[in-house]
């Protein structure tokens, strides 16, 4: 709190301090599989099997955490797998606590040196035999149907759209030092551009196409964020094939937070934060797109700024809006597919949950009220408005069209048109 006022002014963390307090949503309870559940995923009948290898990069890795993390993968209701950790450590710790292990699914390397999380990690996937790659962390653990979810997806969305995906993601938790209590539940929703430029929502857990992620591989000088560069760049590759990105609605991954973790402490890792900022701003770079990216408020969330008119700068945008306020709370600006006001009653100086409600992000459709169009798309407005005269309407049905012709609608909580 001392450092938030100190960094963004007594005001702002008076709310952000009001925000915790007045947050009462109901605990929260993590999933409990049932062993009725987990025999039937265990006994699954698949047409096609998938291996997944899973990549843990370690270092002097506390041997609690380490046996926790091993186990969470090796009791995967999917068998098809296998664990491969990258040792760094200067000591055998990690070497001889893996011993205890007779499972031959576990591949260990020890490497000569440590090159830091990125080229380690490599090291791990340069030996990956799977067709899928999952990025695990040395303390964190995996749901039992972690995998199984994974090839659910992958099954399903062959069917629907003739091949596999390239890369998935699922919602994920967190878990106090023992991993004996869950919270922050993180659910993240489908794909979304802006929102990824603002944060990597996508996070944990992870997978991709073998073959796409040696692809691309691991950048040593984005370590701390090389995952949000990871997915930036595989999000640049995949921009108008989106339907390749598959989100696994299921919390599958738990981030274990003790001292000295970034969950826990976001200060311990600040030069995180500033490779994540250079990791949004290489993408902009390779979009053409003339912006500069700030740190905001909250660490590990970032704002791009554009030269002049936004709308000039990106052709995918069929519009950008903003908030509508009232009583100062939030009475309109951005929509959901349902029609719903999003943020709906939030204070205007809250964040709201995982701090959305200040971030920019692609939506379903913004107020025309505080809302721009690109010059192409005013003939559609236009037509729009001659047959709906409710506000609500015509934003709605304005937001479906310029879906269906392939555009997003950028939502921006601090436009003032």
């Amino acid at each position: 709190a001392y450092r938030y006022c100190r960094k963004n002014g007594v005001l702002s963390a008076f709310y952000a301090s009001l925000e915790r307090v007045m947050d009462k949503k109901a605990a929260y309870q993590k999933r409990i599989l049932t062993e009725e559940e987990l025999e039937v995923q265990r006994t699954a009948d698949w047409e096609q099997r998938e291996l997944f290898s899973i990549l843990v990069p370690a270092y002097e890795t506390d041997q609690v955490h380490l046996r926790e993390m091993v186990d969470s993968v090796l009791h995967q209701t999917y068998p098809e797998l296998e664990l491969i950790i990258a040792d760094a450590s200067p000591s055998d710790k990690v070497k001889e606590e893996l011993e205890y292990y007779e499972d031959k699914r576990i591949r260990y390397i020890r490497l000569t040196e440590n090159k830091g999380i990125s080229e380690n990690t490599n090291a791990a996937l340069a030996e990956a035999r799977g067709s899928y790659i999952g990025l695990l962390d040395h303390d964190d653990t995996l749901e039992a149907d972690a995998l199984y979810r994974m090839m659910e997806t992958i099954r399903d969305h062959r069917k629907k759209w003739g091949e596999a995906p390239s890369m998935l993601y699922s919602d994920e938790d967190k878990g106090n030092g023992e991993m004996t209590e869950y919270y922050e539940p993180h659910v993240k929703g489908g794909f979304n551009l802006d929102l990824l430029l603002s944060n990597n929502y996508i996070c944990h857990f992870l997978v991709m196409k073998s073959e796409f992620m040696k692809e691309l591989k691991f950048r040593g000088n984005y370590d701390g964020a090389q995952d949000h560069d990871l997915v930036l760049r595989a999000a640049e590759k995949l921009l108008g094939h989106t339907e390749r990105i598959a989100y696994v609605p299921y919390i599958l991954y738990h981030w274990r937070c003790h001292t000295g973790s970034t969950a826990e402490n976001p200060q311990s890792k600040m030069y995180a934060y500033e490779a994540g900022r250079r990791a949004v701003e290489d993408f902009c770079r390779k979009q053409n797109w003339k912006a500069s990216v700030k740190h905001t408020k909250h660490l590990g969330f970032f704002r791009v700024e554009y030269e002049g008119d936004v709308l000039d700068q990106r052709d995918d945008l069929a519009a950008i809006g903003g908030k509508l306020l009232s009583g100062g709370k939030i009475s309109g600006g951005a929509y959901t597919a349902e029609g719903e006001v999003m943020y709906q009653g939030l204070n205007r100086h809250f964040s709201g949950y995982m701090h959305r409600a200040v971030l920019q992000q692609d939506v379903a459709a913004v107020d025309v009220r505080n809302m721009k169009v690109r010059k192409e798309l005013e003939p559609v407005l236009k037509e729009i408005q001659k047959e709906e005269t409710d506000a609500k309407a015509v934003s709605l049905r304005f937001g479906r069209e310029a879906v269906l012709l392939g555009y997003r609608i950028l939502w921006d909580p601090f436009l003032d048109l």
